[in-house]
């Protein structure tokens, strides 16, 4: 934390072409919210989901009311084209097909 009560977080969106990264200095009680309207200030940046998509830090899922500490990384998530769990079910499935010859 700097030393005038306010903290230094880096906010994160990635699509398939291209990971932004937007560093903002907030107020050391701010939310994650206020976090990623301090981001979405800075950027020019209209298709990132800024108000809807889900948020979390570090990779686990929070609430946007949740306040991150001092170098935390809130990331913006993305939804995913499929469910992982599904694409692997698939490849195992068709790795168990007999092959006709």
């Amino acid at each position: 934390m700097t030393g005038d009560g306010r903290k230094r977080c880096v906010v994160a969106y990635a699509t398939r072409e291209r990971q932004y990264l937007w560093a903002v200095d907030v107020p050391s009680d701010a939310t994650i919210a206020t976090v990623i309207e301090t981001a979405r200030q800075l950027a020019d940046e209209p298709d990132v989901p800024w108000e809807t998509a889900p948020v979390g830090i570090f990779g686990e899922v929070r609430e946007r009311s949740f306040c991150p500490a001092e170098g935390d990384r809130v990331e913006i998530y993305r939804p995913l084209a499929g469910d992982p769990r599904d694409r692997r079910r698939d490849s195992v499935q068709k790795q168990r097909k007999p092959s006709s010859k």
